[in-house]
This record gives C-alpha cells, structure tokens and sequence, in this order.
C-alpha cells in the first residue's frame, strides 16, 4: 500500500480504499449469509430427524397396536366345541363353563340333537359348521352337546374349532346310565325318566341277559370320537376303534378322564385361560363343580363285571379307554407336578435365542 500511496494520486488512493473497504463488506455478508443457511440448513436437518424419530415411533406403535389387536381378535375368534359323552362328569364340566362365560366374556350354547341323536344329518352338518365359523356375534364361543365329532375340514374351514373331551372306565359309565334312566339324578330331581319305575338292578339285568346292559350298550365313546362315518356305529368295528383312536391324537386338544377330572380343569386354565381362567378354584370350592350325582346307584359285582369283560366289544371300549388314559397322563407328566398333595403347573420351559437380523 504505501508504493501505490506513492505512485497513485490521492483521489485514486481513496477510491482504492473505498473499492476494498466494499469488497470486504460484500465479503462479510456472504460470509454471514453463508452462516444462516447453514444454521437453517442444520435446523431443517434436526428436524427432519425428530420428524423421522417420531414418524418411527408412530410406526412402531401402531403395529404394536395393530398386533395387540390382531391377537385380541384371534383370540375373540376362538370357538371350542365339547361333544360330550353321556354320564361321564360331562354336566360339572360344563357347569363350570357357565359360570366363567360372564366373567371371561364368552358364550355357552348347548347343542340340543331331536331324541339326543348324535349323528347329524348332512344338511344339518353344513348348517352347524356355517354357524359355528361365522357367527360372529356369537364368538368367543364354547358349543357342548352330546354329538359325535365332525370333521370340519371335509367342509373347506381352513381355521377349525378346538376339540375337548372327557371320558370314563367303559363299564362304570354304563352302571352309571343304567342307574341314570331308572333314578334320574340331583340336577333335575323332578323330571321323569325313561325307565323310571324299572327297579331293576344291575346285576339283575346282566344275570338275566337285558338289553339295558348288554355289552352292545358299552360301544359309544368309540364312536362319538370315530365321528360321523356310517362305519363308527358299527358296534365292535376295528376301523371305527383305529379312528377314533387317529381323531384322539389329531384333532383333540385335550381329553381328560372323569377320574382325574381335576387336573383336566387346570390344564385347560393353563392352555385356554382366555375361557377358563379361574377354573381350578371353581372346581374346587365352587358349588356346581360335583352337583350332578345319580340319586340311587349299587355298584356291580365282581361276578357281572366279568361277564362285560369277556365281551370283544368292552375289550374295545376298553383298549379305548386305556389310549385316551395313557395319552392325558403323559401329557399331564409334561405340564404339572405334585408336592405335599397339591398339584402345581410346570413354569415356561423353553425360550427364544440367536434371533437375527439384529436391529
């Protein structure tokens, strides 16, 4: 500066210096211009982020949402059909489900067949599986009645009903309905029964040879699990003992036995609280759980329960029995144990690891 001082005249100096005194002011306001954008440029940025947090968040708890409702739904979709066999503790259980439905929030409905026929006609069939799967306003739902079982699947329901059941000794539910028809029981004490005024007794009849108890009235837990097949109720068929024996394992969820009924309700708590939550208690204290006893009944000598037994069709019914026992108690071994005399359900035992991709 100071050569040009001395080689620039005065006014050229002065606009020499104001020219530079503007370059660095221009020079400053870009300068400060450049700092707001990239202040605002930095500020839409966070924003954008807090957008996208939030925007995931938002995400995140609607599927949450979408998924707690996905399995409220499911679980308000579940129908389970007890196709109870007669005179095997059928009414405790099911006195129990009606007292839990208001409570849990479902419906009961009882599957009352003309003359308690168990086998439905086919038109009938398309109508209970249409009313069962898409009655809506009915579901959750628990359907029991005395039908033997049908196949959904034969009717294109991709999601079927869950099946449970109960049965019992094969000659002790037999002297329990012979008893049955001629006493009635504590349920309905009034109303007269098919043989009411028959005081036979059961032993009489198997030493006379009677219809009521013959070894043919013993075949009807095979059959009510074979189904609807004309070959289930062909008595002493080994086609209809196989299938019943298939339906059991494939298609039940659990069947319990009238002497170990207790456990069966705890299992159920355990498997299906959203229906019998509080089961166990109620079975245990409440005052329906035993309520259904047959008013007279004498136990059959060791003389009449011989002569069932040399029949083929209770060696049936009993290898039946026998399957359906070994099959609840191995599935009991795996969901409780017994300390000091009660009974407590196994905790989770298994769990989830190495689950990728991780986020």
């Amino acid at each position: 500066m100071g050569l040009l001082r001395v080689m620039m005249p005065p006014k050229l100096q002065l606009l020499a210096l104001l020219a530079f005194a503007v370059a660095m002011f221009f020079l400053e306001n870009q300068i400060q211009k450049l700092e707001e954008s990239r202040g605002k440029l930095e500020r839409a940025i966070a924003r954008h982020e807090v957008r996208e947090i939030e925007q995931r968040h938002t995400q995140d708890g609607l599927r949450e949402r979408d998924s707690a409702a996905a399995l409220s739904s499911s679980e308000d979709d579940v129908v389970i059909i007890y196709n109870r066999v007669p005179k095997t503790a059928s009414t405790s259980f099911t006195n129990i489900a009606y007292d839990l439905c208001g409570k849990n929030h479902y419906h009961v409905l009882h599957i009352n067949t003309t003359k308690n026929n168990p086998v439905m006609s086919l038109q009938d069939q398309v109508r209970f599986v249409k009313n069962v799967t898409e009655w809506r306003e009915m579901k959750p739902a628990f359907y029991h009645g005395h039908v033997s079982f049908l196949d959904f699947t034969k009717f294109g329901v991709k999601k079927k009903p869950i099946y449970i059941n109960v049965i019992r000794d094969p000659i002790e539910r037999l002297v329990s309905y012979y008893y049955f028809l001629r006493f009635g029981d504590d349920y309905r004490p009034g109303l007269r029964r098919r043989k009411q005024g028959d005081k036979k007794t059961f032993d009489e009849c198997v030493s006379a040879g009677g219809s009521d108890c013959a070894p043919e009235k013993l075949w009807l837990q095979i059959p009510f699990f074979c189904g609807h097949y004309s070959e289930c109720w062909n008595v002493g068929s080994q086609w209809a003992l196989e299938q019943a024996k298939y339906n059991l394992v494939n298609e039940y969820m659990l069947v319990g036995v009238t002497e170990e009924l207790e456990d069966f309700v705890m299992m159920l708590e355990a498997a299906l609280p959203r229906f019998f939550k509080g089961a166990t208690e109620l079975y245990k204290t409440g005052k329906k759980s035993h309520l259904r006893k047959t008013s007279e009944k004498k136990p059959p000598t060791k003389e009449s329960i011989a002569k069932l037994q040399q029949s083929p069709i209770w060696k049936m019914e009993n290898e039946f029995y026998e399957f359906a026992l070994e099959q609840f108690q191995f599935v009991r071994a795996h969901a409780v144990r017994e300390k000091d005399g009660e009974l407590y359900l196994l905790a989770q035992n298994f769990f989830y690891e190495k689950i990728y991709p991780k986020n």
